[in-house]
């Protein structure tokens, strides 16, 4: 994607600033990130390499939330504190240092314990686009989680101990709408042309252009008419078999210029055509998991809280069911081509200007929906911005992280059966979890004073995890024993990698674009080995 145009000196170094990231999201992508304020709950080693990963970008503001005092320890591992900062509030030490980094971010720092604000002033999380959290006890999670989950505001949980690390997002659904395919299909509507595609097509008689025509005609052209002949012969139905399509490719051949030699001419347009044969000449057809989406209750019953993604839904639905005639919107992009300008520029604005066309359609139900609901507006850009990627719409539906905490049911069968594997990540998942459960009991980490009498108050938390789960206890104590040795430090490294990781997700939360890791990621540094899990 090519970078906005600069319109003053303000906005040229902006854009230069930030280009490599408009590359991945665009402007409206940017434009969500600034409007975004991540809550940063304790600013441990791993906290600051989460929100350096999120400042750089430009994130619009920061909040950290920490009553610790710098610590020796902190300056181990946390780059963002100065042997000046000893003594002083750990949160605003490293806010200050981390907004260096990008004088765009606004940035608070509150020294109050997050349980306090949790009992007092409920309603502070509640102008946070994504809550993040690091080094919580096992109280605090279950609190902060089912706080969180019935805002409605995302949470990422976060650990770092020793070579381990995790993180955990919960939301109770995210609605992707630019998801960004490794392979985006190409909507040509070959097999349904709409009138003035049909026109353009007819237009062309292939076997009657010009020496200089020929070499430039689109292949898209080029597939058409030869799908056309072949149909003469089959009924007018759409190629599909592999044979079928081996019969469009021996049509293309034949369309090829001999020189006086009788040696077939190279033109890369009709080698591109026959390329395009197996990825091109997919029929047009409305997605299963479209049509769940905007078959769903959600998007059926609408009411004046439901969010524009559904509301955008239930507008593509009346489009399908009536103009679109079973079909989506057109995309309105066209692959590149070899073509001269001004065949290239007239197929394209043909399929843009129906893409325009689809698009309207749907903005006009748009604002009969939000009408009748009397809701917020949609803008005409974010409707156009649907219908664009419509054929790739996501949904997760994401699940409380309390529900993890519970003695049997799905989650705890979950676990167990994981834990059957052998060598599986799920001992690092329950090692984590233990070690949050000995922080509650204890108030600090396993192994901080003393690691070799910690290790069998850590065994303990353990088997209570591995008995919720209705798990027998693990063979070996080698985990439990280094999880003491590690005493609850953070290795920078690790720490720094599974920053990246999470602030990548954030990002991904507040731009509603890519998708996201549902749910659970763990690290094991010693091995470099990770995992994803779905409770």
């Amino acid at each position: 994607m090519a970078s906005p145009s600069p319109k003053s000196p303000e906005q040229n170094e902006k854009t230069k600033q930030y280009d490599r990231q408009l590359r991945l999201w665009g402007d409206h992508g940017q434009a969500a990130l600034e409007n975004g304020h991540i809550c940063l709950i304790n600013a441990t080693a791993l906290g600051t390499e989460i929100l350096k990963s999120i400042v750089l970008p430009g994130v619009g503001a920061i909040t950290i939330v920490d009553e610790n005092i710098t610590s020796d320890e902190d300056f181990g591992c946390n780059f963002f504190l100065e042997t000046s900062s000893k003594g002083l509030n750990r949160g605003s030490e490293t806010l200050r240092l981390l907004l260096e980094l990008n004088g765009a971010v606004q940035g608070h720092s509150v020294q109050e314990p997050p349980d306090q604000i949790l009992k007092d002033n409920p309603d502070f999380f509640k102008s946070f686009s994504t809550v993040i959290a690091t080094s919580l006890n096992e109280k605090l999670i279950k609190d902060l989680s089912q706080h969180l989950w019935d805002l409605n505001i995302p949470l990422i949980l976060c650990r770092s101990v020793g070579f381990l690390g995790s993180f955990r997002i919960q939301f109770k659904e995210h609605a992707i709408i630019e998801t960004h395919p490794d392979n985006e299909r190409v909507d040509l509507r070959l097999d349904v042309p709409f009138p003035i595609l049909s026109q353009y097509f007819d237009s062309i008689n292939i076997s009657t252009l010009d020496l200089k025509d020929h070499g430039h005609v689109p292949w898209i052209v080029i597939l058409y008419k030869a799908v056309q002949q072949w149909q003469i012969t089959n009924l007018d139905r759409w190629p599909m078999s592999r044979k079928e399509k081996n019969e469009i490719k021996e049509i293309i051949q034949q369309y090829i210029r001999i020189d006086e030699n009788g040696v077939p001419i190279t033109e890369e347009n009709f080698e591109e055509a026959i390329r395009a044969v197996n990825t091109a000449l997919l029929p047009t057809f409305l997605p299963v998991k479209i049509q769940d989406l905007i078959y769903s209750s959600a998007a059926i019953n609408l009411t004046k809280d439901s969010s524009a993604f559904w509301i955008m839904s239930s507008a593509l639905r009346g489009f399908v069911e009536a103009e679109g005639k079973g079909k989506l919107p057109v995309t309105g992009v066209l692959p590149d081509m070899t073509a001269s300008t001004e065949h290239y520029v007239k197929l394209q604005n043909i399929y843009r200007s129906q893409a325009a066309a689809d698009a309207e359609i749907v903005y006009r139900k748009v604002q009969q929906i939000v009408s009748q609901l009397q809701c917020d507006t949609l803008s005409e850009a974010e409707v156009k911005l649907f219908c664009r990627h419509a054929h790739d719409l996501h949904l997760i539906k994401g699940s409380n992280i309390a529900l993890e905490y519970q003695p049997g049911g799905p989650v705890a069968s979950y676990i167990a059966r994981h834990l059957e594997e052998p060598d599986v990540m799920m001992v690092h998942y329950i090692l984590l979890r233990a070690a949050d459960m000995f922080r509650s009991e204890h108030c600090r980490a396993p192994g901080e004073w003393e690691p070799e009498s910690d290790i069998a108050k850590l065994k303990n938390c353990v088997s209570k995890i591995l008995t919720d789960v209705s798990c027998s206890p693990f063979p070996k104590d080698d985990h439990i024993h280094e999880m003491c040795r590690y005493g609850g430090a953070e290795i920078h490294s690790v720490s720094a990698f599974l920053g990246g990781c999470v602030a990548h997700e954030a990002i991904k939360l507040v731009t509603k674009q890519y998708n996201p890791v549902n749910n659970t990621f763990v690290y094991d540094g010693a091995s470099t080995n990770s995992a994803t899990f779905t409770f």
